[in-house]
C-alpha cells in the first residue's frame, strides 16, 4: 500500500470520527405541538421505576453530553437532534422518561429503548 493511500486512509477514518463524536455530543431536543411533527412520543411518569430513562433537564446546551438522558430544550426544531412530543397516555409513548433534579440520576433504565435518541 502506497504511502499516499495510507495517508487518504488515516485521514478518512479520522473524518468519521470526528463526524461521530459531532452527531452523538449533544441530546438536543425540541417539544413540538403536534405528534405528527415528532421522532418520539414521549410520556412522563410520576415514578422513577416506572421509565425508561431518568432524564436530567440541562440548563445550557453544552451541558448535554451523548445518549444519556441529560436533555438540553432547544427553542428551535432545526436546533434539535430529535423532536419530541409529550403524550398524556402512557400506552401512546415510544419513550416513559422521569425527570430528575440530579444529573447524577440521568441515565437509561430500559436499554432496549436506547435506540430511539439516536
Amino acid at each position: 500500500m502506497s504511502l499516499q493511500r495510507k495517508g487518504l486512509l488515516i485521514i478518512a477514518f479520522i473524518a468519521v470520527n470526528v463526524c461521530i463524536t459531532y452527531l452523538s455530543k449533544a441530546q438536543v431536543v425540541y417539544s413540538t405541538k403536534y405528534s405528527s411533527d415528532a421522532d418520539v412520543k414521549v410520556y412522563v411518569t410520576k415514578y422513577k421505576s416506572d421509565a425508561d430513562l431518568v432524564v436530567y433537564k440541562a440548563q445550557y446546551k453544552s451541558d448535554a453530553d451523548g445518549n444519556n438522558g441529560i436533555w438540553f430544550f432547544s427553542d428551535y426544531a432545526s436546533d434539535a437532534k430529535k423532536k419530541i412530543y409529550f403524550t398524556d397516555y402512557k400506552s401512546d409513548a415510544n419513550l416513559v422518561v422521569y425527570f430528575t433534579e440530579y444529573k447524577s440520576d440521568a441515565g437509561w433504565v430500559n436499554k432496549s429503548k436506547q435506540q430511539l435518541m439516536y
